[in-house]
Formats: structure tokens, sequence, C-alpha cells
């Protein structure tokens, strides 16, 4: 399937982008957009598909003080309400599930298949908010005092400032917001200025449920702009939370200014992962979680594979059947169920993409499969590359880098001690997998001496995490936990309690105080 342009119009139409949109908005009214034009082309043809005009420094300041407004009305309501407007939020996405599973894959340039299913992440995790709406449970503990009681309760924050990345444009943002506003909090969201359509589509679909229900103004704020509006909303003191998604060097500097104010940052960083094939992994199965993890979304998720280290004894075969299955893969235009890759996001990252695979011949690696940016009929954007396979070393300067793009590098082990050493032998810590029917290389790899990475996983690729888990890494990744189990306790603040229901009042520890 192509989308042409009376399609393309269709789907704008049904999420009311327009051909000029303002990108600032504090639910359901937009303000003007005095800051700069933001134009969106597509990588998928290099057409432009609209315009934002994105926010100035004091439509900033004015949305943060509607937020810190609606933030006091917003935190009394009772979480299962809150949680019933979050519900009515997952039932429009499904009703605008096709248009904006396109719009996705349209402005960012994911095959229709993956920005489908990153519109299904927003569905879940707003069924999984709506649950969390009445669990939000503290804990209860015996006191040494008598006639006392303690318990711990959580409460809402405030505003939480969220900052997105155009590889998931939209359910990164639906992962921070849903989770929340069932805690009471109030959400700025800065969208990644390479996706900027996207953050209006998602802004209107709330907005109409929003209005049906009464909810004030300034719960789900938008402010559409480049790295300035990230750097007010991270030294911005009246936020006392900042989300942040994108490269390690961004994450650095959100969270020196956000912690230089003592604030609050979750952040979701680089990924440089790595699968583990061992003499005992089912190769059907690691050739396809492999080459998925390596070439969905052309390389461009956090938790793309980088990175496969092959046991000695298998290296070959491994190799072979690598360079037979990227043969089969078919590149182009991504609403085309029938091509497996779509384009890069835009030029720059075909740039990078280039110098790393300049870079790692300069170091010593040797191309197995040759990569190289694809032109004529289909490739007019100037987007779309070759995935390429690398044997390398571990050790290689590029190797330790994060490259946004369809770059696989080959690497050789000996021993399972050797292949974790290697697979912990960098500086991100996102996702990890190993392949293998053995049961005691699948728990070393799982043990406290094994993958030091957030995500670790058995006989599935790097990829495509459920919501129900924490999703994050560590190391400079930068340690931050969103989605599913507990993440929600990021989003409040931890209080705890002490009551007296006795007639005298005894001191802790045995402390005497007698007047």
């Amino acid at each position: 399937m192509h989308a042409n342009k009376l399609e393309i119009n269709d789907i704008l139409n049904t999420l009311g982008v327009k051909d000029v949109n303002s990108g600032v908005s504090t639910g359901i009214k937009w303000l003007e957009g005095k800051g700069d034009t933001i134009e969106s082309f597509s990588p998928v043809n290099g057409e432009k598909i609209g315009s934002v005009l994105s926010a100035s420094e004091q439509e900033y300041a004015a949305v943060v003080d509607q937020a810190a407004t609606a933030f006091k009305s917003w935190r009394l309501i009772p979480a299962p309400k809150r949680g019933e407007v979050v519900r009515q939020i997952g039932n429009k996405l499904r009703e605008k599930k096709d248009a904006l599973g396109k719009l996705v894959s349209l402005e960012m340039g994911k095959s229709l298949q993956e920005g489908l299913g990153e519109v299904q992440e927003m569905i879940d995790i707003c069924d999984f908010a709506v649950g969390l709406s009445r669990q939000l449970h503290g804990l209860t503990m015996h006191s040494e005092r008598s006639k006392h009681r303690m318990y711990e309760q959580y409460h809402p924050l405030g505003i939480v400032g969220i900052i997105s990345a155009f590889n998931f444009p939209v359910a990164v943002w639906a992962w921070n917001t849903m989770l929340a506003w069932v805690c009471g909090d109030v959400c700025v969201w800065k969208p990644s200025e390479k996706t900027p359509l996207c953050s209006i589509a998602c802004q209107n679909i709330v907005a109409e449920v929003f209005e049906a229900n009464g909810v004030p103004e300034g719960v789900s704020c938008i402010v559409n702009g480049d790295a300035v509006i990230g750097k007010l909303l991270s030294n911005d003191g009246r936020i006392p939370l900042v989300s942040a998604t994108g490269s390690t060097r961004m994450g650095k500097a959100v969270g020196a200014a956000v912690g230089a104010r003592l604030g609050k940052s979750l952040l979701e960083l680089g990924g440089n992962n790595a699968i583990i094939i061992t003499p005992e992994a089912d190769l059907d199965m690691s050739i396809i979680g492999a080459v998925f993890g390596a070439v969905g979304t052309a390389g461009q998720r956090c938790t793309s594979t980088r990175r496969l280290i092959v046991h000695a004894s298998n290296y070959e075969q491994v190799k072979n059947r690598l360079v037979k299955a990227y043969a089969q893969l078919k590149t182009g235009n991504p609403l085309d169920e029938n091509n497996h890759v779509g384009p890069l996001i835009d030029k720059d990252a075909v740039s990078m993409y280039e110098k790393a695979l300049e870079r790692v011949k300069s170091e010593g690696g040797s191309i197995l499969v040759e990569g190289g940016v694809l032109t004529g009929e289909g490739y007019e954007s100037g987007c779309y590359v070759k995935p390429a396979i690398v044997e390398a070393e571990n050790t290689y300067d590029i190797v330790q880098s994060e490259t946004f793009a369809p770059i696989l590098y080959l690497l050789k082990y000996e021993a399972i001690e050797e292949a974790i050493d290697m697979q912990n032998g960098v500086v991100q810590g996102l996702s990890s997998a190993i392949m293998t029917t053995n049961m005691r290389e699948a728990e070393r790899f799982l043990s406290q001496a094994g993958s030091d990475c957030g995500i670790a996983n058995v006989n599935i690729g790097t990829s495509g995490a459920e919501i129900g888990g924490a999703f994050g890494g560590e190391k400079e990744t930068g340690g931050g936990r969103e989605s599913g189990s507990d993440a929600w306790k990021v989003y409040m603040r931890r209080q705890t309690n002490t009551i007296n229901y006795g007639d005298d009042l005894p001191l802790a520890q045995g402390i005497k105080f007698d007047l």
C-alpha cells in the first residue's frame, strides 16, 4: 500500500491536523505559537506533511502557569475518577488507531505494522493505568510505641515535564502521561521537533475526552520547540520531575540541570544492545530475533540489536544464515507491508550511518553485508539505506558507540563468561538477550554476575518490550523506569505517617523528656 495525497489528507483530517498548526496547547485551548516554525517532512518520500508554530519563552511560561493552576484541582479528584478519564482516552485511541498509526509511519518512517503497534502500546498503557488508579497503595507498619500506627502513602508530585524522541513519537508520551494522570499529576510535553504532527494529533484526541469530562485546562499541555524549550523545562523549579527520552548526550544535560535544582529526572537514554548466541541456541529462533532486532524501525529503536555475540563453534553457520536472511530483506515505503525496512528519520541520520561504516573500516572491521544509501525510484527522500553487517571487535570505538541505524556488529566468543563480559563491556545498559536451550547458561546470564542491563531476555530479542514490565536501563542509559510494574512511584512523592491514638506521648528509642 502506498499512501497518496488524498489518503494523507484523510488521515490528517481524521486527527484534526492542519497544514499549519499551533504547537502550543493547555488542553482544549490552543495558543497562537509565536516561536519558530517547525516544518515536518516525511522521510518516506521527502514531501512536506505540515508545519507547526512552536512555543516562545513567554508562551512556555504561560503554559506552565496554567499547569500549576490545574494541578491544584486535578489532584483532588479521586484517583479512580481520573482513571475513568484515561479509560475513555484508551477507547478514543481505539477509534483513531488506524489514522494515528499511519501518521506515525508517515512522519517517522517506521513500518505501518510498527506504527499501529505503537498506538496499541498507548491503548495498553491506558488499560494498565485504569487498573492502577484503584491500586495506588502504601504500606502499614508496626510502631515500637504503644497505641501508635505507622503507614506510608503516596501523593501526586505536581507538574511532570516530558521530553520525547522521534523514534516513538506517541507511545513514550503515553507511558508517562497515563500513569502521571492517574497519579494526580499534570503534564507538559515537549515532543521531538522531528515528529511534531504526531503531538498535535495526540492532543486533539485527548482534548475530545477532556472536554466531555470537564477536565481542568492545563492537565495536558504541549510546548513544541527546539532544545531551548527542553532547557526551560529542565531548569524550571516549578517542575519536580522531568522525564527525558533520547541520546545520552541530551540526557546528561537534562540530568545535570534538573539535579542542580534538586529535582527528579527519569532518563531513558542510549542503548548498545547485544544478543549472545550460544552453542545450544535454537538457530531458527536466533536468526529471526537478531534480524528483527537489527533492522526493525531501520535500527532506530533504543532497544535495537547492535551487537551479535556468537560462540566460535557456530559462528560460521550463524554468519552464513545472516547473510542469506539479509539478502531477502526488502527496503522501501513503510506503508507497503511487503517491505521490511523503511527510511531513516532524515539525512542527518543517513550521514551518521555512512560515517559509522567508514569508521569501522578504519578501525579494522570487515564488511560482511555491504551498506550504502539507496537511490532511484521510491527512494527520492534520500533517507533509505541498506542494512549492513560488520565483523568487528567489541573494543572498537565505533562498536562502543550507539549509531541509530541498521548496522549490526558480529562478534565472536569462546566461553560464556567472556560473552557476558563483552555484553557488559559498553557504557550503555538498556537491553540484552541470550539465545540458549541450556538452563545453566540462561540462569548464569540472569544472575547477579550476568547481564548488567535493565532488561535481560532469554530466547527473545532485545527489542519489543511489553508494557506490563518496567522499562529502562542502567549506566549511561540513565537508570529510569517507565511503563509497568511499580514505575508509577516515580510520579509521586512518598510520605511516612505516624498516628498516636493514646493518652500520652512516648518518644521513639525510649527517650525520656519529662516536664
